[in-house]
């Protein structure tokens, strides 16, 4: 099949939702799939408002329309809501196309937690641009559930993988740091909600890995925690293997795949009992999950190494890539 995925997000861009998407271009691409991706870097751009790490694509409507011409696709998927998806839409809406989307990120809650906008606005717009859509892929049931409570329809099981060869226990001497450590691998920003973690008394120290538009101004409210800035590859597996324990404190993620990440580098998790947490934790044992997060954080620490692993090696970008196929509809 001739694939053509349209993604506002993609490297070098560094987040949850480029990570899945570049994984399943792979896997697919093994399983003998010709997959072309339409992504900012092949426009003008202008830097997101408040995320200038996200670049947003200026009136890319007639160049989309002459690259989707050329490539000719058979099926089409488009994983964002932002410039390059709504003109990927307005495309197919006009030609007759079948088209699939996928729900990545709560903009609603990033939104509102950026400029004060109620949430029901937001998702009144994403309902409308994901109406159309012949497939909406989710990452979990409890997303499902809440999106149809929301009036959202077509709406299908897309979940996640992870590299259990990159990620996995290892050695603890990456830092010298008193121990516990705890660990949190992310973006840096408002919607990750990173001062309730900062904010805990916890024994040991805290360790933050990765970049964002509130690094430099958390780097001056806690001196105390030890901020690494964007890791990658091996790096940040070791970085992964050289904590004790993961916090989770987004209340906002989908899905979290960097909970899989942890679990595959042996670290139990702690966080909010949200959805994301409660679908990939759940009652796995893996975890602690409470409204009381730093009385999680402690109890994690007693869960087994092994048990965390064992859980993280069932999701394969395999199976993930597979369950995509499942959902993609020919474009007539």
């Amino acid at each position: 099949m001739r694939l053509l995925i349209v993604s506002d997000a993609w490297l070098p861009q560094i987040n949850g939702v480029v990570r899945t998407l570049s994984r399943v271009k792979e896997e697919l691409e093994r399983l003998d799939h010709e997959v072309h991706v339409i992504s900012p870097d092949l426009f003008s751009t202008i830097p997101c408002p408040s995320y200038p790490e996200i670049r947003l694509s200026l009136a890319p409507g007639r160049k989309l329309t002459r690259l989707v011409d050329h490539l000719a696709p058979e099926a089409i998927h488009i994983a964002t809501e932002g410039p390059l998806g709504h003109a990927a839409r307005r495309y197919c809406l006009r030609r007759g196309l079948q088209f699939t989307t996928s729900f990545h990120t709560r903009f609603p809650e990033y939104v509102s937690a950026r400029l004060g906008l109620p949430p029901a606005v937001g998702y009144a717009v994403l309902r409308r641009f994901h109406r159309p859509s012949s497939a909406v892929m989710t990452a979990t049931v409890s997303l499902r559930h809440e999106l149809k409570r929301r009036g959202f329809r077509n709406l299908r099981a897309w979940s996640r993988g992870v590299d259990t060869d990159l990620f996995r226990p290892g050695p603890k001497d990456l830092y010298d740091l008193p121990r516990p450590i705890f660990i949190n691998v992310g973006r840096v920003a408002v919607e990750k909600n990173l001062t309730a973690f900062l904010d805990l008394d916890l024994p040991g120290s805290k360790l933050v890995v990765g970049g964002g538009p509130q690094l430099p101004a958390l780097k001056r409210r806690y001196p105390n925690v030890h901020f690494t800035g964007t890791k990658t590859g091996s790096d940040l597996a070791r970085h992964y293997a050289a904590g004790d324990v993961f916090v989770f404190p987004s209340r906002t993620d989908t899905f979290g795949l960097v909970l899989l990440e942890a679990l595959a580098s042996g670290l139990p998790v702690a966080a909010y009992p949200v959805p994301g947490p409660l679908d990939v934790i759940g009652g796995t044992g893996t975890g602690c999950l409470s409204e009381n997060l730093a009385d999680a954080a402690i109890r994690a620490l007693n869960i087994p190494t092994q048990r965390c692993r064992t859980q993280a090696l069932r999701h394969s970008w395999k199976a993930c890539a597979e369950q995509f196929l499942d959902s993609l509809q020919p474009i007539c």
